[in-house]
């Protein structure tokens, strides 16, 4: 049975493989190139699978799953380099749109 992770157990995961290296952490700005690269990656997996333009046969199969994980990895050492907690940073997110936008979309019957 795996155990389920938090975001806590995401990111210590993440500062100890970091960790093993003399080179630590990339810059915030090296890292956020590096998240837009990801999210290109990712932005091209949708739209050869959703969009009109199909991956030509000799680029290599890749999952969504495998490019959103890039992504997290990114921003997790993101949010580690910076000390902050995604578990936090989750939290006010979501406090901010069960207060202000609450009303901003049509809710399902009995929700």
């Amino acid at each position: 049975m795996t155990k389920e992770k938090t975001l806590r157990h995401v990111q210590q995961e993440v500062d100890d493989y970091i960790g093993q290296f003399k080179e630590g952490y990339f810059s915030p700005l090296a890292m956020m190139a590096r998240l837009t690269e990801e999210l290109g990656e990712l932005a091209r997996e949708v739209n050869h699978y959703y969009g009109e333009k199909p991956k030509k046969t000799t680029e290599t199969e890749k999952s969504m799953e495998e490019e959103i994980g890039d992504v997290l990895f990114v921003l997790t050492c993101l949010a580690n380099s910076l000390d902050i907690s995604l578990e936090e940073a989750h939290d006010r997110v979501m406090h901010k749109f069960n207060t202000r936008d609450k009303d901003r979309w049509t809710k399902k019957e009995g929700k």
